[in-house]
């Protein structure tokens, strides 16, 4: 499955290494990144594919938002055809 998740805080160095060695201990490949700074903000949108992981959708939304706490950044995931019909004009 598809998803997308989406990385906001404050700026600080490490923020990408620690979102993606998370997905990789939960075999989750990101498939397309985007990040930019915006006035000390990080913003990062990512396309994860979530099929060759052994954890459901819930537990890796549940760790993304126990790591944004941890490292003090609102990390959010969405199943990606949730994502589309959300955006659809």
């Amino acid at each position: 499955m598809k998803a997308i998740i989406s990385v906001i805080g404050e700026d600080r160095p490490g923020i990408i290494a620690k979102v993606s060695s998370k997905l990789f201990e939960m075999n989750v490949n990101i498939e397309d990144i985007s990040q930019t700074i915006m006035q000390n903000y990080f913003t990062m949108i990512m396309m994860v594919d979530t099929s060759k992981s052994s954890a459901d959708f819930a537990t890796i939304s549940q760790a993304m938002v126990q790591l944004g706490q941890e490292i003090g950044m609102d990390i959010k995931m969405q199943n990606q055809s949730i994502f589309d019909a959300m955006h659809r004009v």
